[in-house]
């Protein structure tokens, strides 16, 4: 099985740029381009929050406008960015998602479960999970103990060293952690939410984030760094999972570069 993830697409309004700089609604499309020309087509495209940028209405109508570009299927999750309602009310066609509290959800229609988490605080950026959520994943978790998993949130679940990232990272992971570890089936944790690749071993498993779509948050681990980012470099991950091998996970840059070229 073939997973894509995208995240942090930050979709504007029609005419309008991300932060009044990037065009994160082109940036999309170009994404979207470029998942239908890989040379294997993905099962599932996971989206790992911040379809939006301010949670309103009008962008969430043109997220939905450019995702329908897609002809992959596709599954979606908030992130610090988007408007918990809203969101519901914008992908109502979406029927895994729940009709009301957290939008947590379990997709099982394939190789490989998806068990998504809200991590989300309405009103903050910061992320957790309350008692109710993690309840539901323990449930959810020892449904199919065995089945290979995927647990998906928003907010990665550890400390990047990036200052002005932790000020808004997952507080307090280890009840999380703690439910994960009673879990052998999980083959990652996928998040979103830093606009950068990362890696963690945590949990008995492996966490990664995504870069996003549009921009790149600035690799600076001084304490007292500034908050910058870069136009790209844009790129998706590719997670392919194999009943003999395992999931080994891709990054896999959005654009055109010189090559390709007969030697590796």
């Amino acid at each position: 099985m073939l997973i894509a993830q995208l995240s942090d697409l930050h979709v504007r309004p029609p005419g309008e740029l991300y932060r009044g700089v990037a065009d994160s609604n082109r940036a999309l499309t170009d994404a979207i381009i470029h998942l239908h020309q890989l040379d294997r087509r993905p099962d599932l495209v996971v989206i790992t929050g911040d379809l939006v940028d301010y949670g309103e209405p009008e962008e969430y109508a043109h997220a939905h406008t450019l995702l329908s570009q897609l002809t992959i299927p596709y599954a979606v999750l908030p992130g610090n960015h988007d408007h918990r309602e809203q969101f519901r009310t914008a992908f109502a066609d979406h029927a895994y998602l729940p009709m009301d509290g957290p939008l947590h959800y379990c997709v099982d229609d394939y190789a490989v479960r998806i068990i998504a988490l809200d991590s989300c605080v309405p009103g903050q950026h910061h992320g957790d999970v309350d008692a109710a959520g993690l309840q539901w994943l323990q449930t959810t978790l020892q449904a199919n103990p065995h089945k290979p998993t995927l647990v998906l949130l928003h907010h990665p679940p550890f400390v990047s060293g990036i200052p002005y990232l932790d000020e808004y990272a997952y507080r307090d992971p280890a009840p999380l952690e703690a439910v994960l570890h009673t879990a052998t089936n999980v083959e990652a944790v996928l998040c979103g939410h830093v606009h950068r690749p990362m890696v963690r071993r945590w949990a008995g498993t492996v966490v990664a984030s995504c870069p996003s779509t549009t921009t790149e948050i600035a690799l600076q681990l001084a304490p007292d760094a500034a908050p910058q980012s870069y136009i790209g470099p844009a790129a998706c991950m590719l997670h392919l999972w194999n009943p003999a091998h395992g999931l080994v996970s891709h990054i896999s840059y959005i654009g055109q570069y010189p090559g390709p070229y007969p030697f590796f």
